[in-house]
C-alpha cells in the first residue's frame, strides 16, 4: 500500500522540478535577451554604418573595455582580440577620457603584431558615445613619416651630391683666374673644369627624369617600342666609354620584340644598366646584352665580369644614391641614381628588374617587361611597328 502512492508523489516532485528549471532558463534567457536590447539601444543609431564607412580604424568601448564594435580597419590593424583592446596605452586613453569627459588626444607608438619585433606610430583619438561609451579611433602614421624620412633623406642626399661639382667648379675657376699667364695650367684646369661641369649636369638631369618617373603621368601616352631599336641605342650611346677601357660590348639573343611604352626612358634604363656595367668591370672585359621573349614577358638582360655585389648590398642597390663602392663612383663621378631610375622605368612600364650577382665573378641585370601583341596592340588602337 505504501508503494502505491510514493510513485504518484515522485511522478508529481519530477513535475514540479522540471518546471521550476524550465521558468528558470526561461527566466535567464529573457533577461539575457532583455539585457542585449538594452545594450543595443544604448548605443546610437547609425554607429555599425559608421565603423563599416571610416577607413581608419575604430572602436566603440563598454564602461568595462569590452569592444561591443569596430571598424574593419581595427582588426586588421591587430588593436583588438576577442572583443579586448591589446594596447594598454590605448586603454588608457578610453580611462582618460572616462575620467575627463573631455575628448583626448594622444601620440603613441605600438608594438605591431604579437611579437612586437616593430612599432605603429599612431595617433589615438578617444570621446564620449552617450553616457555609457566611448568612442575611439585609431590613425596610422606610420607609412606617412617612412614617406616624410625619405623625402628628408632625399634633400639632403641631392644637397651632397651637388655640394662636390660645384665646390669642384669654384676653386678650378678661382685657380683659373691666378694662373692666367700659364697656359698650360689654365688647359688643365679647363679640362677638369669641364669635367665637373658635365657631372652636375648629369647629376641634375638624372634628378630630373627621377622626379618625373614618380609623377602620376609617367607614361600618359603610350606607345608601341622595338626593343631592338631600344637596345642598339644604349650600347651606342656607351661604345665611347667601353672602347675607352677595352671593354668589348656583345649583343645577343632575339632580334624582334616590342612592348608598349616611351622608348626613350626605356633606352635611359638599358644605357643605365650598361654604363654601371663598364664602371664596375675591369679593362679588356665583357659585357653581354641579350634579348629573350617568353611567357608573355620580354627580357633585357645585361651580364658583367666585374667584381660583383655582396649578398648585403642587392636589396639597396636600386636605393637613390646608394653606393655599393664609393670611392669608385666619386672617381668615375657616378650619381647614385642610375640603378634607382631603372627600377621606376622598369616598374612604370608594369615590369620589375632582378639581379645575379657574385662577387668576384659579375652581376646581371635583367629587365622584364610584358611582351606586347597585335591584338593588344589594335585594342590600345597603336600601329605595329
Amino acid at each position: 500500500m505504501q508503494s502505491a502512492w510514493l510513485v504518484p508523489l515522485a511522478m508529481l516532485f519530477g513535475l514540479v522540478v522540471g518546471s521550476g528549471l524550465t521558468l528558470l532558463v526561461t527566466l535567464s534567457v529573457r533577461r539575457g535577451s532583455h539585457a542585449a536590447e538594452a545594450v543595443s539601444e544604448s548605443v546610437p543609431d547609425g554607429i555599425d554604418g559608421m565603423l563599416d564607412a571610416l577607413g581608419s580604424p575604430a572602436m566603440v568601448l563598454d564602461p568595462s573595455n569590452t569592444v561591443v564594435k569596430h571598424s574593419p580597419g581595427a582588426a586588421a590593424l591587430g588593436l583588438l582580440h576577442q572583443r579586448a583592446l591589446l594596447h594598454p596605452a590605448l586603454i588608457e586613453v578610453v580611462e582618460e577620457v572616462r575620467r575627463s569627459d573631455e575628448p583626448v588626444v594622444r601620440d603613441l607608438l605600438l608594438p605591431r603584431g604579437p611579437f612586437g619585433d616593430s612599432n605603429l606610430t599612431v595617433v589615438a583619438r578617444g570621446a564620449r558615445l552617450g553616457v555609457r561609451y566611448v568612442l575611439l579611433m585609431v590613425e596610422d602614421r606610420s607609412e606617412a613619416l617612412r614617406l616624410e624620412d625619405v623625402r628628408r633623406d632625399f634633400v639632403a642626399n641631392i644637397s651632397h651630391e651637388l655640394k662636390t661639382p660645384i665646390g669642384a667648379i669654384t676653386l678650378l675657376s678661382e685657380a683659373l683666374d691666378s694662373a692666367a699667364d700659364d697656359p698650360g695650367v689654365v688647359r688643365r684646369f679647363a679640362a677638369r673644369l669641364d669635367t665637373e661641369a658635365h657631372r652636375l649636369s648629369r647629376i641634375t638631369q638624372e634628378i630630373i627624369e627621377l622626379s618625373r618617373l614618380q609623377a602620376a603621368d609617367a607614361l600618359k601616352s603610350p606607345e608601341l617600342v622595338d626593343i631592338g631599336h631600344v637596345v642598339a641605342s644604349a650600347i651606342d650611346q656607351n661604345s665611347v666609354p667601353a672602347a675607352g677601357r677595352s671593354i668589348e660590348l656583345v649583343r645577343g639573343g632575339a632580334k624582334r620584340a616590342a612592348v608598349y611604352g616611351d622608348e626613350a626612358l626605356l633606352i635611359v634604363a638599358v644605357h643605365n644598366l650598361i654604363a654601371n656595367a663598364i664602371q664596375y668591370s675591369p679593362e679588356h672585359g665583357r659585357i653581354g646584352v641579350g634579348v629573350r621573349v617568353a611567357d608573355g614577358l620580354v627580357e633585357i638582360a645585361v651580364t658583367d665580369q666585374g667584381i660583383g655585389i655582396a649578398e648585403e648590398d642587392r636589396e639597396r642597390v636600386f636605393e637613390r644614391f646608394y653606393r655599393v663602392d664609393r670611392a669608385r663612383s666619386r672617381n668615375t663621378g657616378g650619381s647614385g641614381l642610375g640603378l634607382a631610375i631603372v627600377k621606376h622605368v622598369v616598374q612604370n612600364h608594369g615590369g620589375e628588374v632582378r639581379l645575379w650577382s657574385q662577387p668576384g665573378r659579375g652581376s646581371t641585370f635583367t629587365i622584364r617587361i610584358p611582351e606586347a601583341s597585335e591584338a593588344r596592340a589594335a585594342a590600345l588602337g597603336l600601329e605595329s611597328a
